[in-house]
């Protein structure tokens, strides 16, 4: 007599189920462990090359979730670049950008409610960190990306500055060294700005991550030593 006769066909219909379930139940677990072992990255597109530091903070942000599910930016002041991102790590755009003259990762207390000419060249750096960062206008009521409005510092289109600046061409040069001649604030090309930048915040707040040049990237991003 076979077995499936001996304990009845109900019953062995009910331990198939049983034992069918608990295989389904160990594969959804151990994908969902390999899930969570897999590595998420930031998606670079359109040929884009970033430096390493700029992947690897990239890829720490989306992994650990630093930007809380909004639109962010990288600035990699090194190679004077703007990597713009899509909430969930993939890249909307990256150009070059003129960037604070003075090398430094610090901001001079008070910057923001002095005149420009009374600002030294040394003084004239970008600085490093993590901003919130939203869409608003200017004292002129042209719209920029302010970074930090305690400091006056914002990302917008390249203004056309004092002919001996050379802004447009300098902005064009693939020298990094070449872009590095704004008071501080990030200037990138017009159609960048209008096209990339400005859709990406319309109508909510985004993250803006300014890499720094003067000390390790741990030092100034506690996500990365969350690894």
């Amino acid at each position: 007599m076979r077995l499936i006769d001996m304990l009845g066909g109900s019953s062995v219909r009910k331990c198939l189920v049983i034992a069918l379930s608990g295989l389904l139940a160990f594969g959804a677990v151990a994908a969902e462990d390999s899930s969570a072992q897999r590595p998420v990255r930031a998606v670079f597109t359109g040929g884009e090359a970033p430096s390493l530091d700029v992947q690897d903070v990239a890829d720490r942000i989306v992994q650990s979730a630093d930007n809380k599910q909004l639109p962010f930016i990288v600035i990699d002041k090194a190679q004077a670049r703007v990597f713009v991102f899509y909430p969930d790590g993939r890249l909307r755009g990256a150009t070059p950008a003129l960037l604070g003259l003075a090398i430094g990762d610090h901001t001079v207390p008070g910057i923001g409610q002095r005149k420009l000419s009374s600002i030294r060249p040394d003084e004239r750096t970008t600085p490093a960190g993590r901003f919130k960062a939203s869409l608003d206008k200017d004292i002129h009521g042209i719209e920029v990306l302010w970074v930090d409005y305690d400091s006056a510092l914002s990302l917008h289109r390249v203004v056309q500055g004092t002919p001996k600046e050379r802004r447009a061409q300098r902005l064009a040069s693939p020298d990094p060294a070449q872009r590095r001649i704004s008071f501080g604030c990030i200037n990138v090309p017009v159609r960048f700005y209008d096209e990339v930048v400005s859709p990406a915040f319309k109508g909510t707040y985004g993250i803006v991550y300014i890499l720094p040049e003067t000390k390790p990237a741990r030092e100034v991003f506690t996500f990365l030593s969350a690894q």
